[in-house]
């Protein structure tokens, strides 16, 4: 991996942290998700109207892309309504390149290092503590089985859009018909679960879902490039350096109380995405 696709990488995740600081300060998680997934979507939707139609090979990717994207994202409003940013964020990251690591040997043609295998035990061994720590704290435990929905989801589309983007005429032309497609996917499913009214009426209320589509939107479309300049695999774990940045945000800006077994357990996790970097 060269220096820039490395730097692009780390801004990329300090970006992902800071949109999902954005989400879990506004008064509803799931409405901040469902507002940033609507401008998201019509930020692809300019894009992709001044991209090529995309080759039909590429239209398998992107739908699976769309309902990887979609149900990501609803597992991380509702573990959001039950925990910290700096509690939720480890585990629905620090999961999902384990998985992709894991499953990965199946799908794509990456073979695993024994660091890499060593970096997946550290990673798990971050994982149950984050998970126990917040059984001991007596936090609501419904915030882990959605936190590890939300990995599964970020496993499925890391794989899928490190595929898609390659098969792609570009890194820009796939995400703007993938955020689109997450758009039309999302949009109805949150309707249908909790109403129209997790859509605020003015446009000032709307500001923050549109700073969360922003710093989304870029940090997608510059992981997705780097993903077509290195193996997905290691991208898709250097990205979870972003954990680190979560954990740092939460405690900074929105006053989350970071004790001896979260932090034990961010440096963990982090620990293991390194060894899988390396």
């Amino acid at each position: 991996m060269s220096t820039t696709v490395l730097l692009a990488v780390l801004g990329a995740a300090l970006l992902h942290a800071s949109w999902n600081v954005v989400v879990k300060a506004g008064v509803s998680k799931v409405g901040g998700i469902a507002m940033m997934t609507v401008v998201q979507g019509i930020a692809g939707g300019v894009v992709i109207l001044a991209s090529p139609w995309p080759a039909a090979a590429v239209w398998p990717w992107l739908v699976a892309s769309g309902v990887f994207h979609a149900g990501y994202k609803l597992f991380l409003a509702f573990a959001y309504e039950h925990g910290d940013l700096s509690r939720v964020y480890p585990i629905a990251r620090g999961a999902a390149p384990m998985i992709v690591l894991l499953v990965g040997p199946l799908i794509l043609t990456d073979a695993l290092s024994p660091q890499e295998v060593l970096g997946i035990v550290v990673l798990g061994c971050g994982i149950a503590t984050m998970a126990a720590g917040a059984l001991r704290a007596r936090e609501a435990r419904r915030l882990i089985p959605y936190a590890l929905g939300s990995a599964a989801m970020t496993a499925g589309y890391t794989i899928v859009d490190g595929s898609g983007a390659r098969v792609a005429a570009s890194a820009a032309q796939y995400v703007g018909w993938l955020f689109f497609l997450d758009m039309l996917i999302f949009t109805p499913l949150m309707v249908a679960l909790r109403g129209r009214a997790i859509f605020p009426g003015t446009l000032r209320a709307w500001a923050p879902g549109a700073l969360a589509a922003l710093l989304s939107y870029l940090a997608y479309a510059v992981a997705v490039w780097a993903m077509t300049e290195a193996p997905i695999a290691l991208v898709g774990a250097l990205r979870e350096t972003s954990i680190l940045f979560a954990v740092l945000l939460g405690w900074l800006l929105l006053g989350e109380r970071v004790d001896r077994w979260k932090a034990i357990a961010a440096v963990l996790i982090v620990a293991g995405v390194a060894l899988t970097r390396l």
